[in-house]
């Protein structure tokens, strides 16, 4: 029996030395523990790419998608399925110079493309998936919105202010917008402040746009002006504290807010005639291609070229009030006479066509059909807030007054430039 018990001891002894000395090292462990873990494939747009080669680059101008696809040997009959896509799904045409896209190409001599992501915006992407047939998906980033304040002091002009603050192009437009009858921004004094509440558009921590102002205070020339958003069932309209409209049936600026260059008069030198004549119309400097909206909704009566007007287009908005856009390096496609268009709408681009020495937008504005000054007209204003409205309106202009005082005045002073 103690034999036994002695060989029984002897053999776990050896069995635990011979474990000790073939068992693995940590780091050996943890090599085992990597093998034994899942491989996780990187993936891009949903795809995955790992054995994939990746080509960043921008539309350039001038450019058509198609051109690309054929340098990178896409079959024909995918290229044409491609353009007969409906244009509510992805229309060829509106690919844009510096939009990104990107190329997914397989490892081989051809690098050839398996697939193609194009991007619009910062939001939209459609992903054309090269297979058999074409495969096109239609996808959006996700969205976050933030709602922020920011406030500034006038020292000479506001898009210098705005410059100062990192404001983005955007909130000053939807400001000057807002505002626009209310208050001349190419003539603001030295002094006025503002504070703007508004929500921001961002992805992924980045900021890509603005959804809206919730509310606007401006100090200007020593008077205090308030704007609050409300809709009262016909769409988000601006207000003062006293509910009356701050908005008037035609926008104040047929082009983002920009510089002034010429404005209405009797008796203007002509650059390219070089005499003096009457100059009935605001000319806006801007830049060839900028975006011209109607100022309002309206009959388009012509859309035409002219020698003198270059690329122009005249709108009739009712009985009494008619605008004409001229000089545009081109007509906004589906605009033409007899054609509907919406306040807003962009209906040309800015050029220098017909008697222009540079892009410019020359505005001109009919009243009872005799052309006035856009600037100094007086127009109707939207309709106040309905009676019956009026107690969910001072309500909402309480929380938002509130939200504005918090948001501290900026003391920094800004040195500014005229326009």
């Amino acid at each position: 029996m103690k034999k036994a018990f002695t060989g029984f001891l002897l053999a776990v002894v050896v069995l635990t030395l011979s474990w000790f000395w073939d068992a693995p090292s940590s780091s050996q462990q943890s090599e085992n523990a990597l093998a034994l873990t899942s491989y996780e494939p990187s993936f891009l747009y949903g795809i995955p790419v790992d054995d994939k080669i990746i080509i960043e680059e921008k539309i350039k101008k001038n450019q058509l998608l198609g051109e690309i696809l054929h340098e990178y040997d896409v079959p024909a009959k995918l290229v044409h399925q491609l353009s007969a896509l409906p244009k509510n799904v992805f229309d060829v045409r509106k690919v844009a110079p510096d939009k990104k896209y990107t190329l997914i190409c397989e490892k081989d001599s051809l690098l050839r493309v398996t697939a193609m992501v194009y991007e619009p915006n910062p939001i939209d992407y459609v992903i054309l998936k090269f297979q058999d047939s074409l495969v096109v998906d239609v996808c959006q980033r996700d969205i976050t919105i933030v709602e922020k304040g920011v406030s500034g002091i006038i020292r000479s002009s506001l898009s210098e202010t705005i410059e100062e603050l990192g404001i983005s192009h955007e909130l000053t437009n939807k400001f000057v917008d807002i505002f626009g009858w209310q208050v001349d921004f190419q003539r603001l004094h030295r002094g006025d402040q503002f504070k703007l509440l508004y929500e921001e558009i961002q992805v992924e921590g980045t900021p890509v746009g603005i959804e809206k102002i919730n509310g606007i205070y401006f100090n200007h020339m020593g008077s205090e002006l308030y704007a609050y958003p409300f809709d009262q069932g016909n769409g988000l309209d601006y207000f003062d504290e006293e509910g009356k409209s701050l908005r008037k049936a035609l926008l104040k600026y047929p082009i983002e807010f920009t510089r002034i260059s010429s404005r209405y008069t009797m008796n203007r030198f002509h650059p390219v005639q070089k005499r003096w004549k009457a100059h009935l119309g605001t000319d806006f400097a801007a830049p060839t291609g900028t975006p011209i909206r109607s100022v309002g909704d309206g009959l388009v009566e012509e859309a035409q070229y002219k020698s003198n007007n270059g690329n122009y287009v005249k709108v009739r908005h009712n009985a009494t009030y008619t605008t004409q856009y001229l000089h545009m390096s081109r007509i906004a496609s589906g605009v033409k006479a007899g054609t509907r268009v919406k306040q807003g709408q962009v209906i040309g681009y800015v050029g220098s066509t017909g008697l222009a020495t540079g892009p410019h937008l020359c505005y001109r504005f009919w009243k009872n059909g005799v052309q006035v000054d856009a600037l100094k007209v007086e127009l109707p204003p939207s309709e106040p807030i309905l009676k019956e409205k009026m107690e969910a309106f001072l309500r909402a202009i309480e929380q938002t007054k509130a939200k504005l005082d918090q948001i501290q005045t900026e003391a920094k002073t800004m040195q500014a430039g005229m326009f």
